[in-house]
């Protein structure tokens, strides 16, 4: 799979929620929220500034970011669910 994001979009790939709660309840899919992390698989150019050129993206590939429940677009590419979003709708960098 090959896909490359343009301008300040990047694609990640949530990470799977958790199966089962603290106490050991095993929750059906329907139930499960969607995971707001994810690994990122590539970046953009960067956001585009004032004076035409692009800045370097605070995001890199294979960073672990936080994002809003409503961030990006899910598209499936090759059988796989994979999530292009902005990188102003990243809330944060787990290091």
């Amino acid at each position: 799979m090959n896909i490359v994001p343009v301008g300040d979009s990047l694609v990640v790939k949530r990470i799977e929620a958790e199966e089962t709660t603290s106490g050991g309840i095993v929750l059906p899919d329907a139930a499960r929220e969607k995971p707001q992390q994810g690994r990122v698989l590539s970046v953009g150019d960067g956001p585009q500034l004032p004076s035409g050129k692009r800045a370097a993206s605070e995001v890199q590939e294979g960073d672990r970011v936080v994002f809003g429940s409503y961030a990006g677009n899910e598209v499936t590419i090759d059988g796989e669910t994979l999530l292009i979003l902005r990188s102003r709708d990243v809330l944060a960098i787990i290091r």
